[in-house]
């Protein structure tokens, strides 16, 4: 590929979103070092791409190529966990054969617990709390949209979202020390 100098305003103007984007694939990786190299992945392809003089939103067009790669980073995670529980399998065929998670009903039953847990936690929030933080944590919303979309400051953003935090923590520890014997 011939990459084509960048021109400074173009490097200038999305330069100032490689920290976002890297919060937001480090937030939905669990290593690091791959959010890190989809971020450099990202800004890679963005300085091969043609056109990119002719995109209106460059932090929207960063964050969709981000999420096309971090797709693709799951999507390798779960061949590359399949094709080590196939070997897994194969290896203990000879000893005793391995438990279909999905079909047996204690671990079904304890995602369904964690899931009735979580339901319980978040009816406790305020209805801001509550709001603030589903659209942080699940729809992966930046704290400026977040705000823009509700109507208030970023740093009332922060506060929902730690207080949620705080709080979900918090009963976590209380249900964690209940459940272990002392």
């Amino acid at each position: 590929m011939s990459r084509s100098k960048p021109d400074s305003a173009s490097a200038d103007s999305v330069r100032g979103f490689y920290a976002d984007i890297l919060h937001f694939l480090r937030k939905r990786t669990d290593n690091a070092s791959d959010a890190a190299d989809m971020t450099q992945d990202v800004f890679t392809q963005w300085l091969d791409y043609r056109d990119r003089a002719q995109v209106e939103q460059p932090r929207a067009f960063l964050f969709q190529m981000a999420r096309n790669l971090l797709r693709d980073h799951w999507r390798r995670q779960q061949v590359r966990s399949r094709a080590h529980q196939d070997g897994h399998h194969e290896q203990s065929l000879d000893n005793e054969p391995l438990a279909d998670e999905q079909h047996e009903p204690l671990p079904a039953a304890q995602r369904l617990q964690r899931l009735e847990q979580l339901k319980e936690v978040l009816a406790q929030l305020s209805p801001r709390r509550r709001e603030a933080l589903m659209l942080h944590r699940f729809e992966g919303l930046s704290q400026t949209q977040i705000a823009e979309r509700m109507g208030i400051s970023v740093s009332m953003v922060e506060k929902h979202i730690a207080f949620a935090l705080l709080h979900c923590k918090q009963h976590l520890q209380r249900e964690n020390g209940k459940e272990q014997p002392e």
